[in-house]
């Protein structure tokens, strides 16, 4: 049995290298087909811009065939030992500059007549298979270039374990986790504060007696973040999301949003209208977490926190 049928898409770069050392093997043999013996299949792209541009710098060359400076550098050492390639001074001197011997240009009038018989042998194979290879593979260069391969594996896992996530109301149990948990946050920023000590030593007076909730997020069945909805004596907000704090070592999984939504559902329960909040702008993953729930930016309230640098809110009505 094929071993990529045995290990699926995961070994999909080990199976593309498979290719890839199939088609360098030939490579290596059909330029020793038309007399360019010892040229390097490694060394074509480089090759080419220089034959078909002329002279450039290491940097030049690095950009336009997206390979690194110091790999580029390496070709073309390699080059110039096999006599194609010569250090080249440019006019004013202060770029140096590399281009092709008078053997690189002989070789050069081979490789294009190489080149049409390749072209005419892969247009032929590409004919016979039943999908395009060229297309697909400018199409996921295109995609990968968008969102690369790890970024969308890590979305698959934090989908994955987001599903482990459970959303609990707060029980006399949680109180250390939702105390140590915040604690361990807001000490990680800036300093505990008086308001902090109020509501997480006491959290069923402060919070839960006033009309307010707490939600505890268990992965496990162990704690790993926790959200307050606290009741506001103001005539502009019914209640403030307040004390979101998720576990360093739970990051990834989504805990934050998952709460975020429990804590605007618990509070549409309620019968809430506006939800605000407060917060600081350096805790910029937090504050895109708000935007992206539809919080909106507000000005020219009062705040008990030192830390507060910004305010939010989020019209449930719309």
């Amino acid at each position: 049995m094929n071993i990529f049928d045995k290990t699926g898409k995961m070994a999909l770069g080990s199976r593309l290298r498979v290719l890839t050392t199939k088609m360098t093997e030939d490579a290596a043999q059909i330029y020793d087909l038309y007399d360019n013996f010892n040229f390097s299949p490694k060394w074509f792209l480089a090759f080419f811009i220089l034959a078909e541009e002329g002279e450039k710098t290491i940097t030049e060359l690095a950009e336009e065939i997206g390979h690194s400076q110091p790999s580029v550098t390496k070709i073309i050492k390699e080059m110039t030992k096999a006599g194609l390639v010569q250090n080249l001074a440019s006019e004013d001197k202060r770029r140096n500059l590399v281009g092709l011997t008078e053997k690189g240009n002989e070789i050069s009038k081979r490789i294009k007549v190489q080149c049409k018989d390749i072209d005419t042998a892969v247009e032929k194979l590409l004919e016979e298979a039943t999908h395009n290879l060229w297309e697909a593979v400018e199409e996921w260069e295109l995609l990968l270039e968008q969102k690369s391969l790890f970024k969308r594996v890590q979305t698959e896992k934090k989908l994955r374990e987001s599903k482990d996530v459970k959303i609990i109301e707060y029980q006399p149990q949680y109180q250390e986790a939702f105390k140590e948990l915040n604690k361990e946050w807001i000490s990680n920023y800036f300093k505990m504060e008086e308001a902090d000590y109020k509501a997480l030593d006491h959290p069923k007076e402060y919070i839960l007696d006033k009309g307010g909730k707490i939600l505890i997020a268990l992965y496990n069945d162990e704690p790993i973040g926790v959200c307050a909805l606290i009741r506001m004596n103001d005539p502009d907000y019914d209640y403030e999301m307040a004390k979101m704090a998720v576990s360093p070592k739970a990051q990834g999984k989504n805990v934050g949003w998952l709460l975020g939504q429990a804590i605007i559902n618990k509070a549409k329960e309620l019968g809430a209208s506006k939800l605000f909040l407060e917060s600081n702008t350096i805790l910029e993953p937090a504050i895109n977490l708000y935007y992206k729930m539809g919080f909106q930016k507000i000005f020219g309230r009062t705040s008990p926190y030192e830390r507060c640098n910004i305010q939010m809110e989020l019209d449930l009505n719309k």
